[in-house]
């Protein structure tokens, strides 16, 4: 007779052993590099600086 297997563990253990690759593919297919998200946050803060520096001053001063 052949070993007793726990089907559904079998299943969990291929599952967490794909697990690792599946997320290497999303992290290359959607996410950005760390110089990629700096880049981004400083052009985001000078275009806001910009903005806020071409805003126009109201008459009222209240």
């Amino acid at each position: 007779m052949g070993e007793i297997v726990n089907l559904r563990h079998r299943r969990k253990t291929k599952i967490r052993a794909e697990r690792p690759a599946q997320a290497a593919s999303n992290r290359a297919r959607f996410g950005r590099s760390p110089a990629k998200r700096r880049l981004v946050k400083t052009v985001k803060l000078k275009r806001a600086r910009e903005l806020d520096g071409r805003r126009l001053q109201s008459g009222d001063d209240s």
